[in-house]
């Protein structure tokens, strides 16, 4: 049985490659997006069943911008958001709006333990 439709959402082209073989290996079927835009037109086109979801593209904050934007669409709204990021580990940190909603369903730190990736993936896409 088919784990699901991710959308990986990330610049980095490491992490999107590493993520999407952890994923299709335990039967998900991965798309990815380098930054926001492209991202929310992939959706448009075929909504996935969860958006994997980098905080830091263009800019320190673009991801969290995304996740607004997911939320605002009602075609979209109710898509999972997991977001990924490394931002508390770098300069950017202060940049990034702690002290407000955000509208994802789950955090995960890079680097992302694959274990607890499929384990996250799984659990939100089958809630």
């Amino acid at each position: 049985m088919a784990g699901g439709r991710v959308l990986v959402v990330d610049d980095d082209p490491d992490f999107v490659e590493i993520t999407r073989a952890i994923l299709q290996a335990h039967g998900f079927q991965v798309e990815s997006a380098a930054g926001g835009r492209e991202a929310i037109e992939a959706m448009r086109r075929q909504p996935p069943d969860l958006v994997i979801l980098d905080v830091m593209m263009r800019g320190a904050t673009e991801g969290y911008d995304v996740s607004q934007m997911i939320q605002e669409d009602e075609k979209l709204a109710g898509t999972p958001v997991l977001m990924v990021t490394s931002i508390m580990d770098s300069s950017m940190s202060d940049q990034f709006p702690t002290d407000q909603y955000l509208p994802v369903d789950g955090f995960l730190t890079k680097p992302v333990n694959p274990q607890e990736l499929v384990k996250r993936v799984r659990a939100l896409i089958e809630r």
